[in-house]
């Protein structure tokens, strides 16, 4: 069991959650758990979980920045359009080297690169 945990949001895709559920990741599931959860529902359930939340949902940016609500993490991949096998490349390129980055941290990937917003 690896010790980090993640929740993927809707939008994420089955493929990243199968992927990393494969590679030994505690995962829970949005679209599985309760597509209907609103984002602040979602935040507080990674806190609750201290689990680290993937997500295509600009809208997390918002609440935490400027709603300053407290997380445990946010992975924000900005990828419109990509289609599954884009986003798990990227996912598989970001976690090796970046995974002692998420926790607690707003982490953004766009355009090829990987930042933490403070």
């Amino acid at each position: 069991m690896n010790p980090i945990s993640f929740i993927v949001d809707i939008g994420v895709g089955k493929t990243i959650e199968n992927w990393l559920f494969d590679q030994g990741y505690s995962i829970i599931s949005i679209s599985k758990l309760n597509h209907e959860l609103s984002d602040k529902d979602i935040i507080s359930l990674a806190n609750e979980k201290q689990s680290v939340i993937i997500t295509m949902d600009k809208d997390f940016g918002e609440l935490i920045f400027k709603e300053m609500l407290v997380h445990s993490g946010v992975l924000l991949l900005r990828l419109e359009d990509a289609v599954a096998e884009e986003k798990l490349a990227v996912l598989q390129n970001i976690l090796p080297k970046h995974i002692n980055d998420l926790n607690n941290n707003f982490c953004v990937y766009q355009n090829g690169k990987f930042r933490i917003k403070k």
